[in-house]
């Protein structure tokens, strides 16, 4: 009963929020350069006003700008995004056709990063006084300043021109006909790359909160009379310090979790990932404004989706967190 008002209320919350993200991107794509009118227009290799006019017209960008804006709004309220002029398609079904790559890549690199974190983290803060914790934050510190798309491109010819371990773009090999296992074993050998780069950036920013949280945590009064009891380090380290520095962990978490999703646009790029930040980006060169604003809501979704999940998780890993907080 507690979780499901939780649910309800932050449900609620979220329509409101969703509704001024939608105002706010549409006016903002209203005011970017460019008219998809004349960019159709131009490739068609006509550009006089009657052509033009027939464009607009077709696609109701000569109505005034509150009426395509109730319009949008409206069509949303049914799952009607708009046609995509430039892919000949509904939004929708683009979208939704590469939003399970999109989550693939960025559930895996999350899992990667929040895990493999956490672990370098809690090696780190055991060793604060070792050379092997201020390796592991001299990498942590390497891998959070390098820009993400150098290790893209490092790692491309790393592992792929110069080792040939593993492939260079794509999510399956095209004509291989795989299936079944075989196909699940061929995506997961193209996700290595992608996930692995997408991952580093985030990684490093948990080994530094996680390694942070717990020399906090270890000076607190609940540690040492654990250590008065004479418990073991190890139980120290994992039942009293590690458990209780999880708390601010989660929160970065599910906002580092939204992050991804912007975040995977370089990565589906430079390894041709069809996802929906690759698809994003094609949409923007192409000024294809309805695939953009479909884009951005589907976004901006799972940004609140991931917010839900962090505050029902919280609350399980603290009880003391009251429902009204």
């Amino acid at each position: 009963m507690l979780y499901a008002r939780l649910i309800v209320m932050r449900l609620l919350k979220a329509v409101v929020v969703l509704f001024l993200i939608i105002i706010f991107n549409f006016i903002l794509i209203q005011l970017a350069p460019g008219d998809p009118a004349a960019i159709l227009a131009g490739e068609a290799g006509a550009t006089d006003e009657e052509f033009l006019r027939q464009l607009r017209e077709r696609f109701g960008l000569d109505q005034p700008l509150y009426v395509q804006l109730w319009r949008y709004v409206s069509g949303i309220a049914t799952l009607d995004f708009g046609w995509s002029y430039r892919q000949g398609m509904p939004v929708l079904d683009l979208i939704l056709a590469r939003l399970p790559a999109t989550l693939l890549l960025t559930g895996t690199a999350f899992v990667l990063s929040l895990g493999l974190g956490i672990l370098a983290g809690s090696m780190a803060a055991a060793r604060v006084k070792k050379p092997s914790g201020s390796l592991i934050m001299a990498l942590a510190l390497i891998f959070y300043a390098t820009p993400l798309f150098w290790v893209a491109l490092m790692s491309v010819v790393l592992f792929s021109v110069y080792l040939d371990w593993l492939p260079a773009y794509g999510m399956y090999t095209v004509g291989a006909g795989h299936s079944g296992l075989a196909l699940v074993l061929d995506i997961a050998k193209h996700l290595v790359l992608p996930a692995t780069t997408l991952a580093l950036f985030f990684m490093a920013i948990y080994t530094r909160m996680t390694r942070a949280s717990m020399l906090e945590a270890s000076q607190q009064d609940y540690v040492k009379t654990a250590r008065a009891k004479g418990l073991s380090p190890r139980v120290i380290q994992r039942r009293h310090i590690l458990r209780n520095a999880l708390l601010p962990i989660i929160t970065l978490a599910g906002l580092q979790a939204g992050q991804m999703v912007g975040g995977a646009i370089l990565t589906e790029t430079v390894f041709a990932w069809p996802g929906i930040g690759r698809l994003m980006f094609e949409a923007l060169q192409q000024r294809d404004y309805n695939l953009l604003l479909g884009i951005f809501f589907f976004s901006a979704a799972l940004v609140i989706v991931f917010n839900i999940i962090t505050d029902l998780v919280y609350r399980l890993a603290d009880p003391r967190i009251k429902e009204g907080s």
